[in-house]
């Protein structure tokens, strides 16, 4: 793992460092003994307090993007928001472990999903409530989609409009499968396809389905002629097949195992991560419910068909082994606007069962959609793109692999927070792959671990990261608080910035673009006349610029390439900038 390389690369420096600041030539056997001597003396430091870290921040560079990090350890039920240096500045507390996912919205609620007891539904990523929960961990709104026969799971998708997305199984029995034309090979119990819902909330605890779309409506199978659905697979890329089946990733009634929903709402669109499927598929929302359950309407005309799908196209008989891309993905999203890839879809790429040994990547691709929304496939081939248009490994690549789990956030300056889920491994790469922010959640069933102690079962499903001046901040101050882990280490010499302001404070003015070259454009509210001061990152003023608007351009020729402070003089907060 990352944090580990760190640590021996911290001990390989140190030593190479000193050797040479002896400023004499050494034989091979001087230099020999020497580093033997040192290795040895960081076993002995180690052995008598100085432990090997094994939570918290291990990394926190000066170009890594400011704000802060939401997570919530699938082990608890607390909800942790910490800043770049590991502190904790915010939590939430509710009464059931995540279910899976937890996203801040811009109000400042929590929406948080649940895992209730459901004895049908007992497997990986089961969750059964949403809830909405205040800045200070009241419960606004709580919905339980649980029962025998159905159950919410993984992942919810807060929409513009104020209602919620979400995933859930429905329960098909043995008989309803093999009616439909499922081989009864295939089956070992009963068969849960999914489905998404939007829902409405109403009164606490309750909620209106708005709109629904179940894959139930959209099959295709070429075992039975006597049955519904009877087709040529290859002829039906639009159409699930009824018994594609991976019995080694989630056995039999957990057919599907879809664990990511995201909405695009330039397109009207939702993209799912259909895990067993090893691929993601992207659905039309403007759809009536009846025109979803059928093959027409919709902006598309295509009903609740599938519009787009990729990384297997075994799924749907076309192409070979050697066209698998995905190997039970996670996480599939649309890449934000003002990104370098703005518009392609970002995956979380696990990699079991990966051709050349289980390792995970980070992958974006490029779908072949037009401007209405409609996606090209030609006659009898696969969906494009062949491959992707980014991938990022480690290097080895089987230090980065997660089994299960794991997720990615694009942020400002192309950069990319990831989540290495099942052992709570949170990093920030940025726009050339390079580690720049490394932390390892210390939370596991029993709470926070102390610093040095083995941890295992701190897994953490998503983590995401928000910008100091996200909406849900404003009117809350955010403190910088302590570690979360017990008997933490000292804080990293970088997160000492008291003689600029408080780290990480509301701002009242905002600088784009971010990185910029010999310019930037200075946006503020609040008074029109103030000075703009530039720092180092010890603090040490560098220029001071008169602002005479509300909305200005900052000309940087003298500086240097690399990281500032910019604070504008009697506000609170400051804004990391770079110049490259």
């Amino acid at each position: 793992m990352q944090f580990m390389k760190h640590q021996n690369q911290r001990a390989a420096w140190f030593i190479f460092v000193f050797y040479h600041r002896l400023g004499k030539d050494l034989d091979y056997s001087f230099m020999r003994n020497f580093i033997s001597t040192c290795l040895l003396t960081f076993v002995l430091l180690g052995n008598i307090g100085y432990a090997q870290q094994t939570v918290g921040l291990f990394q926190n560079s000066a170009n890594a993007f400011e704000g802060y990090t939401l997570f919530a350890p699938l082990s608890s039920n607390t909800t942790f928001l910490i800043n770049n240096c590991g502190q904790k500045v915010h939590e939430w507390q509710s009464s059931s472990n995540p279910g899976n996912s937890v996203y801040l919205l811009e109000n400042g609620d929590l929406l948080h999903t649940g895992r209730i007891a459901n004895s049908t539904f007992n497997v990986g990523g089961f969750g059964g409530r949403i809830e909405l929960l205040d800045w200070n961990s009241t419960v606004l709104w709580s919905y339980d989609y649980s029962s025998n026969d159905h159950c919410q799971h993984h992942d919810v998708e807060y929409l513009p409009n104020g209602n919620i997305l979400l995933i859930a199984w429905e329960k098909k029995t043995q008989a309803e499968a093999v009616a439909q034309g499922r081989n009864p090979n295939l089956l070992s119990g009963d068969l849960w396809p999914d489905h998404i819902l939007e829902l409405l909330p109403m009164s606490p605890g309750s909620a209106s389905v708005v709109w629904e779309w179940h894959a139930w409506d959209h099959l295709v199978q070429d075992f039975d002629s006597l049955k519904p659905n009877f087709g040529v697979v290859a002829d039906h890329p639009e159409r699930i097949n009824l018994n594609y089946a991976n019995a080694g990733l989630g056995g039999y009634s957990d057919w599907m195992h879809t664990n990511s929903v995201s909405y695009n709402a330039d397109l009207d669109q939702i993209i799912l991560s259909v895990h067993n499927f090893h691929e993601v598929w992207v659905i039309d929302h403007s759809t009536t419910s009846a025109e979803a359950a059928s093959s027409t309407g919709g902006n598309s005309g295509k009903g609740g068909d599938l519009l787009y799908r990729w990384g297997n196209p075994i799924a749907y008989d076309r192409g070979t082994t050697g066209d698998k891309q995905f190997f039970g993905q996670h996480d599939a999203q649309w890449i934000p606007t003002g990104d370098r890839y703005a518009g392609q879809i970002m995956v979380y790429n696990n990699g079991i069962q990966r051709p050349g040994g289980n390792h995970s990547t980070i992958d974006i691709i490029d779908p072949p959609v037009d401007s209405l929304g409609n996606y090209s496939i030609v006659s009898n081939q696969t969906f494009a793109p062949a491959l992707p248009t980014w991938t990022w490994r480690d290097n080895p690549q089987a230090d980065f692999f997660s089994s299960g789990i794991s997720g990615a956030q694009r942020l400002p300056g192309n950069h990319t927070l990831i989540c290495e889920g099942v052992s709570g491994h949170l990093f920030e790469l940025d726009s050339v792959g390079t580690v720049i922010w490394d932390y390892v959640s210390p939370i596991a069933a029993a709470g926070p671990v102390q610093q040095g102690d083995p941890i295992s079962g701190n897994s953490v499903f998503r983590c995401l990261r928000y910008a100091p001046d996200y909406a849900a901040f404003d009117n809350h101050t955010l403190t910088a608080g302590d570690r979360i882990e017990l008997n933490p280490l000292p804080l990293p010499a970088n997160c000492t910035t008291a003689s600029i302001g408080t780290p990480l404070a509301k701002k009242t003015f905002n600088i784009s673009p971010n990185p910029f070259q010999s310019e930037f454009t200075l946006k503020q509210s609040g008074k029109v006349q103030s000075t703009l001061d530039l720092y180092n990152l010890q603090g040490q003023l560098l220029s001071s610029f008169d602002i005479q608007a509300q909305e200005q351009i900052i000309e940087i020729y003298h500086l240097a390439k690399g990281v500032y402070i910019a604070k504008l003089r009697g506000q609170s907060g400051y804004i990391k900038i770079v110049k490259h």
